[in-house]
């Protein structure tokens, strides 16, 4: 995914804007994208273009995260309102 061009000591060298690159693989990898999906997306990411294609499959990525972050979002509001109603609660009566 990346392009190195070796220099006469035959070590790798890496143009300009590399790093950024390989943090946007990076990101692509940790959200769960596949890297024949990163492949395809890569030449676009660099035009700013896309054909039909990627486009559908990003959009799909999106709104499939789009769908983990409300079920997330949903599980947190029930786990702070499981602290909320336990903090709040006076607990177990003790006998003296």
């Amino acid at each position: 995914m990346l392009h190195p061009s070796p220099n006469p000591g035959g070590q790798r060298r890496y143009p300009d804007g590399a790093v950024e690159r390989v943090r946007l693989i990076q990101q692509l990898y940790s959200v769960g994208l596949t890297s024949r999906t990163i492949r395809e997306v890569l030449p676009f990411a660099d035009s700013g273009g896309a054909s039909p294609e990627p486009l559908e499959l990003l959009g799909a990525e999106r709104d499939r995260h789009d769908r983990q972050m409300t079920g997330l979002q949903d599980v947190r509001k029930r786990l702070h309102d499981c602290i909320t109603e336990a903090r709040n609660h006076d607990g177990p009566e003790t006998s003296s």
